[in-house]
């Protein structure tokens, strides 16, 4: 094959209108290394344009990434503010739970109960080494809210529930709902209707013939008839061991087992049995044996001489 053997030199020629002709000799070099530059140009020009175009790519990727972290600590913010609410909140149920065990122990202390153990120690407030989290908090709060819960439940509402009961079995107040004074108290005295003395296991009540007169508790009576001693009369079992006795009555308005409760007219005052006067014998029996009513008789309206 024949060899092609390339000029080392070329010629270029300038031509000008009206001007002679410039004739240039150029080493074969120049037109390669023209060539060499027109393409580094052009790479470079690609070069730049992907460069440039990748840069508005990644300024709007900068620009979406920023708004995604304003966002989020937007949201940060935000909660941020809602744990510090809800720690508040935990706090204030604490401080609440606080308020529900002294209630509490009011309440066992009304019951009649003694504490047995004490509450279970919060977690460390902010500010006393490290600060308690939400979380901490209201697991806190609802390990104390059970405790109280099962308390009461357990301990409290059944004690509580029988004290009441008892409370409402005891004989409170006046048998009259009228002014009257104790006009023979209880105990020993002076026989009214002979010689010696006797022993007096009531209190006389002295009112108007044909006053009302009331239950002092709830109950069922047990007792509706005539005695030579205090001629018609009723007995009431209160429960808890409480039964009363109404004596001299005029007119009774109850009959045997009916239920009644407080303050209801189970008869009207007379002078019945072995009585001088209009009045009513009122007898307080605990475990079935009188006691002084004088304890139970605090009532407005009542008046001693």
């Amino acid at each position: 094959m024949r060899r092609i053997k390339l000029p080392r030199r070329y010629d270029l020629l300038i031509t000008r209108p009206g001007r002679p002709a410039v004739r240039l000799s150029l080493s074969w070099l120049v037109p390669l290394l023209a060539l060499a530059l027109l393409v580094g140009w052009g790479l470079s020009t690609l070069v730049l344009v992907r460069i440039a175009a990748e840069a508005v790519t990644l300024r709007g990727e900068v620009n979406r990434l920023a708004g995604e972290v304003r966002r989020l600590n937007t949201e940060l913010l935000a909660k941020e503010q809602e744990n510090q609410r809800l720690a508040a909140k935990a706090a204030s149920i604490l401080e609440q739970l606080d308020g529900l065990e002294a209630d509490l122990e009011a309440l066992k202390k009304r019951a009649g109960l003694k504490s047995e153990e004490k509450k279970a120690p919060a977690p460390e407030p902010v500010g006393a080494g490290r600060p308690a989290r939400t979380e901490e908090l209201f697991k806190a709060a609802e390990v104390r809210l059970n405790a109280l819960k099962g308390e009461l439940a357990g301990r409290v509402e059944p004690a509580l529930a029988r004290t009441l009961a008892r409370e409402a079995a005891t004989p409170r107040g006046l048998p009259l709902y009228v002014r009257t004074y104790i006009a023979s108290g209880f105990g020993v005295r002076k026989n009214p209707f002979g010689r010696g003395y006797e022993f007096h296991d009531g209190v006389d009540l002295p009112a108007w013939y044909g006053t009302p007169i009331h239950a002092t508790a709830p109950g069922v009576v047990v007792e509706a008839g005539w005695s030579r001693i205090f001629g018609r009369y009723v007995k009431i079992r209160h429960g808890y061991g409480y039964a009363t006795l109404y004596g001299h009555m005029s007119r009774i308005k109850v009959r045997r087992g009916q239920r009644v409760e407080r303050g209801q007219v189970i008869g009207y005052v007379g002078s019945t049995g072995r009585s001088s006067g209009p009045h009513v014998h009122y007898t307080v029996f605990v475990g079935g044996r009188a006691v002084s009513p004088v304890p139970y008789l605090k009532t407005p309206g009542y008046a001693s001489r």
